[in-house]
């Protein structure tokens, strides 16, 4: 069994500065048990010889190959702007330069 009682989840309230009722206070030790006690049966099943995991089922790359297909041309991506120079596009300073 836990070590929550009532007088935790009040406390814990009220450091949180959030106001329960008797029903939510009995209601919140309740569920606040129940976790606890949860962490503590896994804690007790883990030793030294279980690999850390930070997923339950193993992942595969869902990533697709990369593969080169045709484009714009450098020429055709630029033909669109505003402004260019040297191949590239030409925007409006937007730092000051010092």
């Amino acid at each position: 069994m836990s070590e929550i009682t009532p007088d935790l989840v009040r406390h814990l309230a009220g450091l949180a500065r959030i106001d329960l009722t008797e029903a939510e206070l009995v209601r919140f030790t309740e569920q606040l048990s129940v976790i606890v006690d949860s962490v503590a049966k896994i804690s007790n099943i883990i030793d030294a010889n279980t690999p850390a995991t930070s997923h339950p089922i193993p992942l595969t790359n869902v990533f697709r190959e990369d593969e080169v297909l045709p484009s714009l041309t450098q020429a055709e991506a630029l033909s669109g702007a505003p402004d260019s120079d040297q191949g590239r596009f030409r925007v409006a300073a937007i730092l000051d330069e010092e």
